[in-house]
């Protein structure tokens, strides 16, 4: 039987693990729609904020922000350092860290967007998928040094923190019968995915060739599925 906090997506048996935290949009819009989001609203705003100063702006308990803070920290959305005081004890000031651009608006998806569709008039469809195609193979060279001499396990973490520092929240875990499972819990492409589908039909495959061992996607965001996941299976 699964834990409290564990769900089943419908498409997948694979169990996907969920805390009390909300799911953050691929894009944070103006107007926070949760805690986690408001609180990085402020902190893209003021730059380095206390747990106490994050409490009075939010309006709610200082453990309710330690708690919110201590998830984003482990997704990469969030850093601290540690300031001396003239008196008293230290303190922890937050700040984003660099994950979190890609939750905030930027010209990055216009340019991608016009790109593509410069691209979809002159050559349609077929024309974008060599283009995804030819950027994938970039990437797998880019990745290669990172990768070589490295066992199954530490090329998934490698993988894993490529994605994550994409700003894709990737997190991966091994499987009772010695197979692996990787989360993408956000999706930093998920605007020009839903137009582009050729982005998605081909992220399967980079894995694969990253890894050197087959790949099934078991849930996938545009599936109404909470996160995008991968089975990873043991080479053999």
């Amino acid at each position: 039987m699964l834990e409290d906090n564990e769900r089943v997506s419908s498409s997948s048996a694979i169990p996907i693990k969920f805390k009390e935290f909300y799911m953050l949009s691929p894009q944070l819009s103006a107007t926070p729609q949760n805690t986690q989001e408001a609180l990085l609203w402020h902190l893209k705003k003021q730059g380095e904020m206390t747990v106490a100063q994050l409490s009075i702006l939010l309006g709610v308990t200082e453990m309710a922000v330690r708690r919110h803070l201590t998830h984003l920290q482990s997704s990469g959305l969030v850093e601290s350092r540690l300031v001396k005081q003239t008196r008293g004890r230290p303190n922890y000031f937050y700040r984003l860290g660099k994950q979190a651009n890609t939750l905030f608006p930027s010209g990055n998806h216009n340019l991608a967007k016009d790109l593509l569709d410069l691209v979809q008039a002159e050559a349609g469809p077929i024309g974008v998928m060599n283009l995804l195609k030819k950027r994938n193979e970039m990437l797998v060279k880019r990745l290669k040094d990172r990768l070589q001499n490295k066992d199954l396990v530490e090329r998934i973490a490698e993988v894993a923190k490529f994605f994550s520092d994409e700003g894709y929240m990737t997190e991966w875990e091994k499987l009772p019968d010695g197979n692996f499972v990787m989360y993408q819990k956000n999706c930093a492409l998920h605007e020009l995915a839903s137009e582009f589908r050729q982005i998605c039909a081909l992220e399967p495959k980079l894995i694969e060739e990253l890894l050197g061992t087959k790949i099934i996607r078991k849930q996938h965001m545009l599936n109404n599925d909470p996160v995008c996941g991968y089975l990873i299976s043991q080479p053999g």
